[in-house]
């Protein structure tokens, strides 16, 4: 399986994963052909990249943090709380039925990230065609616990910070869908609307018996950095709690690796790249060094160009060093596909660079 740009897709390629709407619903199955008309309506829904099958990578695995039944059902019930939220009038009274409604759901997502001897950060929306909150709170959520356990946090410290994570955005239920979604760059006195999130998030969670209180100081002070440029307090480095630090790198992250209306998704070494210009002054400098060090900036079925000339695609990433995949030659440097692919072990085969990103032709 192998990942490619919409706009490179060809009528007769099959589908390698699902593609879900904004709600996760499934619109395309894997295994379905291509049409030209199926083409034209992925690249309607502002899709990036789609997984494909193909003779040379079938064998390439695509690993998921969580199972696709648990990401649904955490999709579904992010869903369904968030929007009894967005229907109500007011903020006042008791939101007790988020602590219980999300208590369960965090212990299964924490139990099949445990389960995995060595966790990493992956893409975990390739196939959802936009942003959307509910995927947004759950991706944030995933990449925090998986941060923590790297970490070494207690298991009860990373449940608070994957409640603070999964919640860290929840003050945008009360603001309007309109102003959420708008297409384009925001006015100053809308973004300073928007900025009121964290405040709204907090005043929302501070006081309900079923989420900590620390989880709720990680939506006010996600958008805070070090320097004291974040808002909604301008707090600086040592008085911003370190749960809402891991938060502001997953939520920066996640926000650059997802389509917007105004600009595509980042691909995650563009991202990483982007976020290590704040490094030690918007982002705590040991923090983004192990986010870096755990997220797979090639992901496995990416197409990549080699310093030798050789493409290939990503078939394995190697936990402890994420940044030196094993690559599988498909083409020579001469660009000819080769009729016996063969594999380098990046972190065997240290001259070898990775010297861009692109794409091969397909059988």
């Amino acid at each position: 399986m192998r990942l490619i740009p919409v706009n490179l897709l060809k009528p007769g390629m099959t589908l390698g994963k699902k593609i879900y709407n904004n709600d996760g619903l499934i619109l395309l199955a894997e295994g379905v052909k291509l049409t030209d008309t199926i083409i034209r309506r992925l690249s309607v829904l502002n899709l990036s990249y789609v997984y494909i099958e193909d003779k040379k990578t079938e064998d390439i695995v695509i690993p998921e943090l969580i199972s696709e039944e648990t990401k649904l059902e955490a999709i579904g019930s992010i869903r369904a709380g968030f929007k009894n939220l967005e229907e109500r009038s007011t903020i006042k009274g008791s939101f007790l039925h988020l602590g219980k409604t999300f208590s369960g759901l965090m212990e299964t997502i924490m139990g099949e990230i445990f389960a995995v001897d060595e966790s990493m950060v992956l893409l975990t929306d390739m196939s959802t065609s936009d942003y959307n909150l509910y995927q947004h709170s759950l991706n944030v959520c995933l990449y925090s616990i998986v941060l923590g356990i790297s970490h070494g946090y207690s298991r009860d410290e990373i449940k608070v910070l994957g409640f603070g994570a999964l919640l860290h955005d929840i003050g945008k239920t009360r603001l309007p869908a309109a102003l959420i979604q708008k297409p384009g760059r925001l006015t100053d006195e809308e973004f300073r609307e928007i900025q009121k999130h964290a405040e709204i998030g907090f005043n929302m969670l501070k006081d309900e018996p079923n989420i900590p209180l620390v989880s709720a100081h990680c939506a006010l002070q996600h958008h805070e950095r070090l320097n004291g440029s974040g808002y909604p307090r301008g707090l600086k480095g040592p008085d911003i709690h370190e749960f809402a630090k891991w938060i502001a790198i997953t939520d920066s992250y996640d926000a650059m690796t997802t389509h917007r209306v105004y600009r595509p998704a980042m691909l995650p070494h563009q991202a990483v790249e982007v976020m290590y210009a704040g490094s030690g002054t918007l982002y705590e400098q040991s923090f983004l060094a192990l986010f870096r060090d755990r997220v797979a900036i090639y992901p496995p079925g990416m197409t990549v160009q080699l310093s030798t000339g050789e493409t290939g695609v990503v078939s394995r990433i190697h936990p402890d060093v994420p940044h030196r995949p094993v690559v599988r030659v498909l083409s020579s440097a001469a660009g000819e596909e080769l009729t016996q692919p063969y594999e380098i072990d990046m972190s065997e085969s240290l001259a070898v660079m990775i010297s861009s990103i692109g794409t091969t032709k397909q059988e």
